[in-house]
């Protein structure tokens, strides 16, 4: 991957405020002309790594997660569930996993990184699940228990969850 462009501008208008955005294969970073050199460098790198971080958001997918979801519906639910994305997002501070079954799209708690795999399993299972039957109905749960350790990993997010002083959460 070659380096990236960035594109310092500064302004005389431009009093307090620094941004960035991309423009192209370049990054432009917006700055006060005042602002010094060693500052500059500073802000600057602090811009891209916003930037970086905003894009991560927005990425559709993380292939090797909707990789992994499509391994579990093929292992443990008869390839039922095909996702049409599933993501680590850092906005769901009260569930471990959401998805819409009207558009195939999972989303996946960043919560849940560096718990073991076989609890991350059974969230990604869980939410496959909605995408065949929506609801927490028997058949729904029939489908969970496919996985092997769904009692287990429902047990650890409850002690995970009791851990750091919140309440039980759902999927």
């Amino acid at each position: 991957m070659p380096p990236e462009t960035v594109e310092v501008r500064r302004s005389s208008r431009r009093r307090r405020t620094v941004s960035a955005y991309r423009d192209g294969d370049k990054t432009i970073v917006l700055l006060p002309a005042w602002l010094s050199g060693e500052d500059a460098d500073e802000w600057v790198s602090r811009m891209l790594d916003r930037l970086a971080a905003k894009e991560q958001r927005r990425r559709p997918t993380d292939e090797a997660l909707l990789e992994r979801a499509r391994e579990l519906s093929a292992r443990y639910l008869d390839g039922e569930a095909d996702p049409a994305s599933v993501r680590w997002v850092d906005n769901q501070q009260h569930r471990w996993g959401s998805c819409t079954p009207e558009n195939g799209t999972i989303r996946i708690s960043t919560r849940l990184k560096g718990l073991p795999e076989w609890v991350i399993n059974y969230v990604i299972i869980h939410e496959l699940a909605h995408l065949i039957v929506p609801s927490h109905g028997a058949k729904f749960w029939a489908l969970v228990e496919q996985y092997p350790k769904a009692e287990r990993a429902r047990g650890f997010l409850e002690g995970f969850s009791a851990a750091a002083h919140t309440a039980p959460e759902e999927c």
